[in-house]
């Protein structure tokens, strides 16, 4: 009987197992890929594309298509808990499926109340298609009136939400909104002034709103209300206070790290189980802890590629190495960007070009597998 490898999610880390799946199914292995949608939108250019910058189509990888045409199994389904002594995996709409080797590219999400889980006006900005759907319900406010718009967060999504907001208000070119970010006690807190300063700078020049003088108590749907007592009311609300990895793990009774992500060693592979593996924003890497940005996932491409057909075929892991101190960029709006490479930091137009070319670049070449096949 074949031996069964099931992938979790479509993302980043798992791009480059996903651009060889023909290999595992020529080697006599069945490969099943389950995730919640046909698409994977790469969350790099999310905020680019609720500004305008890119369409939904840009920044989008054709998961199914991909699988299928190389003789893999896609099934469009969310992963809820897995069995790893049967070694089984359970779904929403409770199904079961069966795994000799197992990999999570599960992502992470923003924790929302669920009141507001099919709300008109309070949006997370994970997953990416809700920022899709939020850009057309902005459209229709700002074609309608000079709205208020609140972002409920003090990191650096909240940053390129807000611009990307006036942006689109820009391109509109109807009513423009007025915009806030509450940030709690310090805006983007854990980044150096270098690069906290510039970010405010341009926010502020176009006019948005930041507040640091307390933390957001509650969200209603057009109010929102500081622990101090204050009240602000609003006509459209992002959720961006941090993200946190999938709850697959903790409810599967997997051991866990202190953000509740799959705990894996060296290899990507589960503490306890080794037939299981995983990379992106849902591990928590034992050796290290590792920001939630993609350039770490896309590092793990090719460790959880070799991995994977290491584990099916008994052969020896490779041991994935963080690498350097990475390039983050952040996507403002407006042209705008602010960019930190070590002790390099320096914003706007020039930036944001460097971005718009690395993130287009990686799209080529993966958006290129679907054209090979």
């Amino acid at each position: 009987m074949r031996k069964n490898l099931v992938l979790v999610g479509g993302g980043h880390a798992h791009m480059m197992t996903l651009e060889n799946i023909d290999t595992f199914v020529e080697k006599g292995f069945k490969v099943t890929v389950i995730g919640p949608s046909f698409h994977h939108y790469y969350s790099g250019m999310g905020p680019g594309m609720l500004g305008g910058t890119y369409t939904p189509k840009d920044i989008r990888f054709e998961t199914k298509m991909v699988v299928q045409k190389q003789g893999g199994v896609f099934v469009k389904d969310k992963v809820v808990r897995i069995d790893p002594g049967k070694k089984e995996i359970y779904t929403q709409t409770g199904h079961t499926f069966p795994y000799d080797v197992l990999s999570f590219n599960a992502g992470s999400y923003v924790p929302m109340p669920e009141t507001f889980e099919n709300s008109d006006t309070v949006f997370s900005v994970k997953p990416i298609e809700k920022l899709m759907e939020a850009a057309d319900k902005l459209k229709a406010l700002f074609a309608m009136k000079k709205g208020v718009v609140s972002i409920v967060g003090g990191g650096p999504s909240s940053a390129e939400v807000a611009g990307n907001v006036w942006q689109l208000a820009r391109k509109m070119n109807q009513h423009l909104p007025e915009i806030h970010i509450f940030a709690g006690k310090k805006f983007m807190s854990r980044f150096p002034d270098k690069v906290r300063l510039r970010v405010i700078a341009s926010l502020k020049k176009r006019g948005v709103l930041i507040h640091e003088t307390g933390y957001v108590k509650d969200v209603k749907s057009h109010e929102i209300c500081l622990d101090s007592g204050d009240t602000f009311s609003t006509d459209f609300i992002f959720m961006a206070m941090g993200v946190k990895p999938s709850t697959i793990f903790e409810a599967s009774g997997l051991p866990v790290g202190p953000d509740k992500g799959l705990l894996v060693n060296q290899y990507l592979q589960s503490v306890s189980y080794p037939d299981i593996f995983g990379g992106g924003d849902c591990i928590c890497f034992k050796d290290q802890p590792l920001d939630k940005v993609g350039v770490y996932a896309v590092r793990q491409n090719p460790v959880l590629l070799h991995n994977l057909m290491a584990a099916l075929e008994g052969g020896t892991l490779e041991v994935f190495d963080p690498g350097p101190d990475y390039l983050l960029i952040f996507n403002i709006g407006g042209g705008q960007g602010v960019l930190k490479k070590n002790s390099l930091v320096f914003g706007g137009k020039m930036a944001f070009m460097v971005k718009d070319y690395i993130d287009r670049k990686f799209m080529k070449k993966f958006q290129a597998i679907e054209k090979q096949i």
